[in-house]
């Protein structure tokens, strides 16, 4: 996010209910919106480790998902900008349906043995790794139902809010709300709060899904018709409201990758562009005869 005016531009912030349906909470046709409880993993790519090299090591994920025909879902996005990274979304209703994801994974031994050789080769390529878990806030998001399967891109904005300001932020997001509201019918996006992970106490992300970059150029347009709406005096309260309780401020890009992801059957017949791209292991032969070449 360039300007602070952007905050919940259509194209200036991030995803609107994207998470709909992504994780085996809601099917794409039921629309339920985002779920409650957001896990997301972060792998940092060691240079030149990005790309089809880390597609190749990430399949072996979504091969061991798929076999176990496993009900919990999640998606994979790539960075644009910033730092080399890809991202995990797994999506829950609750803390206990999470709890009860990992108790279900412990206990399926061929999974979980799976799970621990692809982490194993996957752990080569990056540099640094770390997850977080996100909390839904529903009264700060604005049309947050869309058609996830349809999406290409995510603008993800995160927001640090000082300490002892967070009835600061919430006027501010209620402004911006209520103006995109109505100068803008097809704005949207959900706000998560960082409940656990590094990034917590204080920290906002909002996500804005998009089909195409061409809504990024539609951002800045909508941007203008919210700044004419709220007049002069409805600026100046908002940048006030914004110094007064804003610490940092930081938008990015990512694409989806649907050869990283372990998408819902939905969405596949949804869309052609989910059909699971996995790249077949090595046959044990030729394993071995390189194995042995290499000696």
């Amino acid at each position: 996010m360039k300007k602070l005016t952007g905050l919940f531009a259509g194209g200036c912030l991030l995803i609107g209910g994207l998470f709909c349906g992504v994780t085996g909470v809601a099917s794409a046709q039921e629309m339920k919106g985002p779920p409650k409880v957001l896990v997301v993993a972060r792998e940092f790519l060691k240079p030149g480790r990005a790309g089809s090299i880390h597609e190749k090591s990430e399949s072996a994920f979504v091969r061991a998902m798929a076999e176990a025909k496993w009900p919990q879902h999640y998606f994979a996005a790539d960075s644009m900008s910033g730092r080399s990274r890809a991202l995990f979304f797994v999506g829950y209703d609750s803390f206990a349906a999470w709890e009860k994801d990992n108790q279900d994974t412990e206990k399926n031994a061929t999974l979980s043995a799976a799970l621990d050789r692809a982490a194993l080769a996957d752990g080569d390529l990056l540099s640094e790794y770390d997850s977080g878990v996100l909390v839904y806030r529903e009264e700060m998001s604005l049309r947050p139902n869309v058609d996830i399967a349809q999406m290409r891109y995510f603008e993800i904005s995160v927001f640090k809010v000082k300490a002892g300001h967070q009835k600061d932020w919430e006027d501010l997001v209620k402004m911006y709300k209520e103006g995109y509201e109505k100068a803008v019918p097809d704005a949207k996006w959900a706000v998560f709060e960082s409940a656990y992970g590094a990034d917590n106490g204080g920290v906002f992300v909002v996500f804005n899904p998009m089909k195409s970059l061409a809504e990024v150029d539609k951002g800045f347009a909508d941007e203008k018709k919210f700044m004419e709406s709220m007049g002069e005096d409805g600026m100046k309260k908002l940048s006030e409201l914004s110094a007064k309780c804003l610490e940092s401020e930081q938008s990015n890009l990512f694409h989806f990758n649907p050869k990283m992801s372990y998408p819902p059957e939905e969405w596949i017949k949804a869309d052609p562009f989910w059909k699971p791209k996995v790249v077949a292991a090595a046959p044990a032969k030729a394993t071995a005869a390189a194995a042995k070449a290499g000696q």
